[in-house]
């Protein structure tokens, strides 16, 4: 007797236990690692990679510091537990997640947390490329002498299975934080870029990730400074922003905690969501812009 088809029902679906996976970009100095205070110390763990705890000093949470490369990748197999698709010998395998329990312990110590917070992929992409380019493939077959190209394709590789490996950690909410670059481009026009090496990882996290935040410093009405979070893709300053949740609003209050709920609520239905008329045109100026008789 053969078994069954496995699908997941509707209902089933819906009941499954599912975190937020998202990213916050913001100029240095603009307070991502401070994000912290805003959510519940008892449930979060920091994975510190900048060592710029400062800004969170007496927040009572838990923390983590990976220090290399393969401390980055043993983390997120032990957070994720293992791919059953990938072989014992590739990375996050059932035998890279069982050699790394064997370091680290029962994965049962991590069920208390519900929310990883990453400071920052800046980082994590920099340790990852410091390692890419001590790896055969950065040097050429022909000469033996290091091929820049060769390392970056391994880096883009291997950050995007990091960053894909973690986004699958399907009951736990995951947010990194990372530097946002302003630039001019050829025109002279100003453009926003995630200060991560290479271009591969910048270009496809958007795909990756449900959420990518821009935490900015707006102005109101009056002309006083304020920080939020840039939520929506269409927005005025050119942003770099995705709410794949479609319920938050393009400008949103800078707290985690509350993002999240928000996340969390009952959304607009999507035959509502999913329109793209432009706007109605004004009779008014139809008036206006027709010929005098």
């Amino acid at each position: 007797m053969t078994g069954a088809l496995p699908i997941i029902s509707a209902d089933q679906r819906l009941a499954e236990p599912r975190g937020v996976k998202g990213c916050i970009f913001g100029p240095s100095g603009i307070g991502k690692t401070s994000l912290l205070w805003t959510l519940a110390p008892e449930t979060t763990l920091f994975m510190d990679l900048e060592a710029g705890d400062l800004a969170i000093e007496g927040w009572t949470g838990d923390t983590i510091r990976p220090r290399t490369w393969t401390d980055c990748r043993d983390f997120a197999v032990f957070i994720g537990g293992a791919n059953p698709a990938l072989r014992d010998d590739q990375v996050y395998s059932e035998a890279h997640f069982k050699a790394v329990c064997d370091r680290f312990g029962d994965p049962a110590a991590l069920d208390r947390y519900d929310t990883i917070f990453v400071d920052s992929i800046t980082v994590a992409g920099r340790l990852c490329f410091g390692w890419c380019k001590g790896q055969p493939e950065a040097l050429s077959e022909k000469t033996g002498k290091p091929d820049i190209r060769g390392a970056y394709g391994l880096h883009g590789r291997e950050m995007i299975a990091w960053l894909t490996h973690l986004q699958h950690t399907r009951a736990r909410n995951v947010w990194f934080v990372g530097i946002l670059d302003e630039k001019l481009d050829d025109f002279n026009r100003k453009l926003f870029q995630p200060q991560i090496d290479g271009s591969k990882t910048g270009l496809e996290l958007p795909g990756i990730v449900d959420e990518v935040i821009t935490m900015a410093e707006l102005k109101s009405d009056g002309g006083d400074p304020y920080r939020a979070f840039v939520c929506q893709t269409i927005n005025p300053w050119g942003f770099p922003a995705k709410d794949r949740s479609g319920r938050l609003a393009q400008v949103e209050e800078p707290h985690l905690g509350r993002l999240m709920a928000k996340i969390r609520t009952p959304g607009t239905p999507a035959a509502d969501r999913l329109t793209y008329a432009p706007p109605p045109a004004d009779p008014a100026a139809d008036n206006q812009s027709q010929p005098q008789s």
